[in-house]
């Protein structure tokens, strides 16, 4: 192994042991592998999965049944290469892709890495997650980032990865109307991200105030549908991106989706939505979901990098490793909050 010095043997670990059970531990700081690089993380974004992991101990059929550092959405600087890994990586800032596949599959030689059935991804029982101080993974999903992005930025790369996504499957182009329901984290990104991949006009709904503020100042146009419900909005849009997860809001919004329209289901709710069949077939809609992201990086960053995507708005708490429950609990007491960040060196 190639290492900076300074590296300790042993790092902190926010660990989950049961739904509302998390604690600090002691583990042994990981040794990189044969391809991999040894990255100390100074920035963590929290995502609504760690949450649910947090206040449930499982997500569908992915159930913590032993102990699970949380936390994917990372970013730090290279301090160790393994065996075979590039050692120009060493004291580069890089953001990581929390999801490693075999790379064989028949899902993986498409391209199509985001469905392979082998794929390791970060905090997904039983793969621990960057709730830490040291994290080895994969060089190959180690992507590095200008001096221009800030540590944040360079973490929030994964939840604007999902964006890219949804509005890649989406075919997001120049002249599309598009609607996104749901101004969470996701939503308020994937709006940044359909204006700059073209779109003339974006509108997001939500109930919340401040969330609707912040779509505003993405240039976006805020729907409060607990004021005017989005049937009465008057809004045709031609891609629905409905990122709130909530049954009930997805069949609403599809209804209004207009001739050819594409609807691209991304947010993560209930297993079922009331689908108007005949909206859809009349109209010839095409419906299609999305998991994660493949490919996305090179855009993420470059969008970032331009000032199209701006992140930072996102980031509206911040607490260190010691704190982490904290972070997962803020948004349950605090109105304010979006996106609470981590820094496990802190």
């Amino acid at each position: 192994m190639t290492a900076t010095s300074g590296i300790p043997a042993t790092m902190r670990a926010a660990v989950l042991h049961g739904p509302g059970q998390l604690s600090l531990a002691e583990r042994p700081v990981p040794e990189p592998g044969p391809g991999e690089v040894l990255v100390r993380v100074e920035a963590v974004g929290t995502c609504g999965s760690d949450v649910h992991y947090y206040r449930h101990g499982r997500i569908g059929d992915f159930v913590v049944r032993e102990p699970l550092v949380l936390g994917h959405e990372a970013a730090g600087t290279v301090v160790a290469c393994g065996p075979g890994a590039d050692t120009r990586r060493m004291g580069r800032r890089v953001s990581i892709e929390p999801g490693t596949p075999c790379g064989r599959c028949g899902e993986c030689r498409p391209g199509r890495y985001n469905l392979c059935p082998e794929m390791r991804f970060l905090a997904t029982p039983p793969v621990d997650g960057a709730f830490c101080e040291y994290l080895a993974v994969h060089q190959d999903f180690a992507h590095e980032v200008p001096d221009c992005l800030t540590i944040e930025d360079a973490a929030l790369l994964e939840p604007l990865s999902v964006a890219v996504w949804a509005c890649r499957k989406a075919r997001v182009a120049p002249g599309d109307r598009v609607l996104i329901t749901g101004a969470g984290p996701i939503g308020l990104v994937t709006a940044q991200t359909a204006r700059a991949f073209g779109a003339r006009e974006v509108m997001v709904t939500d109930v919340l105030p401040r969330r609707l503020a912040l779509a505003c100042a993405t240039g976006a146009t805020a729907l409060d549908v607990s004021a005017t419900p989005l049937r009465e909005a008057g809004y045709t849009p031609t891609v629905l991106l409905e990122c709130s997860g909530v049954p009930a809001v997805s069949g609403e919004a599809i209804r209004t989706v207009g001739r050819a329209g594409r609807v691209v289901l991304v947010g993560m709710g209930g297993d079922e939505i009331p689908l108007p069949l005949s909206r859809v077939q009349s109209h010839e809609l095409e419906l299609t979901g999305t998991f994660r992201y493949a490919h996305t990086w090179p855009t993420a960053t470059a969008l970032v990098a331009s000032g199209a995507v701006r992140l930072d708005s996102l980031v509206s708490h911040g607490y260190g490793l010691a704190e982490a429950e904290s972070a997962l609990t803020v948004a349950t007491h605090d109105a304010s909050a979006v996106k609470a960040v981590i820094y496990p060196q802190r």
